[in-house]
């Protein structure tokens, strides 16, 4: 789904409530303002901002008078067909699924050819010719290359060192198995390597132990359900694969510093101004 971001506004006028996608969600921003929440975190929308989300994030809008830009709705399977590399995606910094890095103020000396690209992925979707759905994957592609090289000069976006590839390997194994796995050692053995050596990489590059990286990787899972009104708390604690109500409580709370309620409770109220 490719669009002008004004008019996929009109058509979808509940976006200021809190919703998860199953698909990628890339957002382009040429004018308007406002604020921006993805997993609990905010940014100001200004323009010449792009945001890129992943299936599963779940975020939130509070614009602030006429905003418009472009807004591109893609599959996990998108691309599969199209690329050797199964991976290839997330080769891109900002496709990586921490969210800060996916929220990109684009330099001004790539905000005129990327905004060109984003025009030309618009045409395209336009016209139905042969090769469509390949010309869209190419252009897309372009954006992202255009994108990394314009923002490579900052160090947050430096091609990963060995260890790094490590680190994301684990990340990318917790993003699969944080529901059944979530032993430290368990990882290590998936990675070929000792328990010692994955937390002593945790601390040095993220500044926390191997554990606690699994354990906000359940706690995010925990917020992203929990602000969904649809759902109890003992149906979310089922479905996060905790056997006792009670022991997802005091797991939650020990982590986040308030109960399952108390935190769905807040939530509503930030809503709610």
């Amino acid at each position: 789904m490719i669009s002008r971001f004004a008019s996929y506004l009109a058509i979808h006028p509940n976006l200021a409530l809190p919703h998860r996608h199953s698909f990628y969600h890339l957002l382009f921003f040429s004018e308007g303002g406002g604020k921006h929440t993805i997993d609990f975190h905010h940014f100001e929308v200004k323009p010449f901002q792009i945001y890129f989300m992943l299936p599963g994030q779940v975020h939130s809008w509070d614009f602030d008078g006429h905003v418009d830009g472009f807004v591109v709705n893609f599959s996990s399977s998108f691309f599969q067909s199209f690329l050797l590399k199964s991976e290839y995606l997330s080769s891109f910094s900002f496709l990586n699924g921490i969210t800060s890095d996916s929220v990109i103020d684009l330099p001004q000396q790539a905000q005129q050819s990327v905004l060109i690209l984003f025009e030309n992925l618009v045409s395209a979707s336009q016209q139905h010719q042969v090769f469509q759905k390949d010309l869209l994957r190419v252009i897309l592609i372009q954006i992202f290359i255009n994108i990394q090289q314009a923002i490579f000069k900052d160090d947050r976006h430096q091609l990963p060192s060995q260890n790094n590839l490590i680190l994301k390997k684990f990340q990318q194994l917790i993003e699969k198995h944080f529901l059944e796995i979530r032993l430290p050692g368990e990882y290590a053995a998936l990675l070929n390597i000792t328990p010692n050596h994955l937390n002593a990489l945790c601390k040095e590059h993220l500044g926390i132990p191997a554990g606690e990286v699994i354990r906000n990787r359940v706690i995010l899972e925990a917020k992203r359900l929990l602000v969904n009104v649809g759902l109890s708390v003992s149906e979310i604690a089922y479905s996060l694969n905790f056997n006792d109500n009670s022991y997802f409580n005091k797991f939650f709370k020990k982590e986040v510093g308030m109960s399952p309620e108390v935190f769905r409770k807040q939530s509503m109220k930030v809503l709610e101004k």
